[in-house]
């Protein structure tokens, strides 16, 4: 079974370009959002009656990308992810009003039941910078934001929460706040620490290790 990576932050981090910085530099699989070719994300932005719909999307979609990349004998990177898809986003649709009761608690079964049959991942990496680079993203972002800038501190709550629950040697933190956005900086570092993290053989791994 594969070994998988979480990569997770708050909404406009970069955290899709990290993995996919990442992946191109190492012998990874990898298993992104997707925002452009979800089925409900652009009818979700104007129309809240399908929030549950685009939740349950979601959930499924990180489900079958964790279940695929298991079964590979590389690493896998997801930008997100099934958990942070539930504890913080699916959290932040039901703080909103946007979510109901009944349709939060069958969001957290379905969660429950997909975590039930799929173990956690091996490794978290969490992304912050500062609330102003972040502003940044979003703003320069080509693409549906379904959360804002005005929801990043109840997200990083909510994140936090969920960090908590962790066992520390599980994550990496890593600030990006003064990094360009390829991430040339810290890939060398972090993918090494990856190596060292999981156990791989630095040898093998990969032809482009750095020490």
């Amino acid at each position: 079974m594969g070994k998988l990576i979480a990569v997770i932050g708050n909404t406009g981090v970069g955290k899709t370009s990290l993995v996919q910085a990442l992946a191109h530099k190492g012998n990874f699989g990898l298993g992104i959002e997707q925002h452009g070719s979800r089925p409900f994300q652009y009818l979700f932005k104007t129309d809240p009656q399908y929030a549950l719909a685009n939740q349950i999307d979601y959930l499924l979609l990180r489900a079958e990308q964790e279940q695929s990349l298991r079964m590979s004998p590389q690493p896998g990177l997801v930008d997100g992810g099934l958990d942070l898809d539930f504890y913080m986003f699916t959290r932040l649709f039901y703080t909103r009003g946007i979510l109901g009761k009944a349709e939060y608690d069958l969001c957290a079964r379905f969660h429950q039941f997909c975590r039930s049959q799929l173990p956690p991942p091996d490794l978290v990496i969490h992304m912050t910078a500062s609330p102003e680079t972040i502003r940044q993203r979003l703003a320069a972002r080509e693409r549906v934001n379904i959360a804002g800038s005005d929801d990043l501190t109840l997200l990083d709550s909510f994140l936090n929460e969920w960090l908590a629950t962790l066992a520390p040697e599980k994550i990496i933190r890593l600030d990006v706040s003064n990094v360009s956005p390829a991430y040339t900086e810290v890939i060398p570092s972090l993918r090494n620490q990856i190596i060292s993290r999981l156990g791989l053989d630095a040898g093998t791994y990969d032809s482009g290790y750095i020490p």
